[in-house]
């Protein structure tokens, strides 16, 4: 086996403790089939030793910036006290030392809710998409006009940069950056693990209106069930509306409050997540995957497929399977 991938964790005074704890906890959790790890997390900082958070507790770092020469993966979780301040102030040299380190290794870098502004004032956002907690985006957009800031997005993809809205993106965040690395069945293995959902596409809106139905109003969580049980047949808005009986208009904006989607686009995430199962995990032909998840034809999977995932659903077995 390869020696596990390190992901380095480059924390600073104010950091939050529930953003260091969930990057550790699900990397922590990924294992191969026999149980080896897949990932090794280190915490770090400019100078080992005591880093405050902002509760009534400190961590230690272990490392100093000497690890991000070994890391693979740099992750920058938020620290509130600091983070905005790079709006108007240049980034400390220190912390521009350690990202130069990252950098001339080669490690991918992320960050997880205002960390962006790290990520942005370094400048290896410039010229690309990025996100960061609605209620920061725009002064990231002011503070660095050459980032395109996406403020309704829960994480955004550009390659070797990623960067994810508030602390509960940070999981779905390190959930896809799981299944970029070894795919959907590893990804939601994690998800098991620490109960959490398995996939949430970055598009999907950061601020649902009404992520819970208020008790005595209609959901549209009965025909979403439903339709996962029938991705095969060929599902209509109109046969969604109906199991909800709800009218057409009326069951669009119930679900787009509820889960920050159109009805299609979350019908056509579903039938992805269920293509990659079978890929992953079963000798199935490529056009029976199409048919049995929803697709109809292997050409419309392939469609799908690249639009989304950017390869090819044989590229993608060859990448993942076993």
């Amino acid at each position: 086996m390869p020696a596990p991938h390190l992901v380095a964790v480059l924390i600073r005074d104010g950091v939050l403790p529930m953003e260091l704890g969930l990057i550790h906890q699900l990397f922590g959790s990924a294992r191969a089939p026999d149980g080896t790890p897949l990932y090794t997390v280190r915490t770090c900082a400019t100078r080992p030793g005591p880093v405050r958070t902002d509760a009534d507790f400190p961590v230690y770092a272990p490392h100093g910036p000497e690890i991000l020469a070994e890391a693979r993966t740099v992750l920058v979780p938020a620290s509130h006290e600091q983070d905005e301040r790079l709006a108007t102030e240049p980034l400390p040299a220190d912390l521009r030392a350690a990202l130069d380190t990252a950098r001339d290794a080669g490690a991918r870098l992320a960050s997880v809710c205002t960390g962006a502004f790290v990520l942005a004032a370094y400048g290896t956002l410039d010229g690309r998409r990025a996100t960061t907690h609605w209620l920061s985006a725009d002064r990231l957009a002011r503070a660095h006009p050459r980032v395109e800031v996406d403020a309704d997005v829960l994480y955004v993809d550009e390659g070797e940069v990623l960067t994810s809205a508030g602390e509960a993106a940070g999981i779905d965040l390190c959930l896809h950056l799981i299944r970029r690395d070894h795919g959907a069945a590893t990804a939601a293995d994690v998800a098991r693990r620490t109960v959490v959902p398995p996939h949430r596409e970055g598009g999907q809106a950061q601020y649902i209106r009404r992520p819970v139905p208020e008790p005595g109003t209609a959901s549209t969580a009965a025909s979403r069930a439903w339709a996962l049980d029938h991705l095969a047949d060929p599902l209509t808005l109109a046969d969604l509306a109906a199991q909800a009986t709800m009218s057409i208009r009326t069951y669009t904006r119930h679900f787009r409050q509820e889960t920050g989607q159109t009805p299609l686009r979350w019908l056509t995430q579903r039938r992805l997540d269920r293509a990659r199962q079978y890929l992953e995990e079963t000798d199935h032909t490529i056009d029976h995957i199409a048919r049995v998840c929803g697709f109809g034809t292997d050409v419309s999977l392939r469609h799908h497929f690249h639009a989304a995932l950017g390869t090819t659903p044989r590229n993608y077995r060859a990448a993942f399977r076993g």
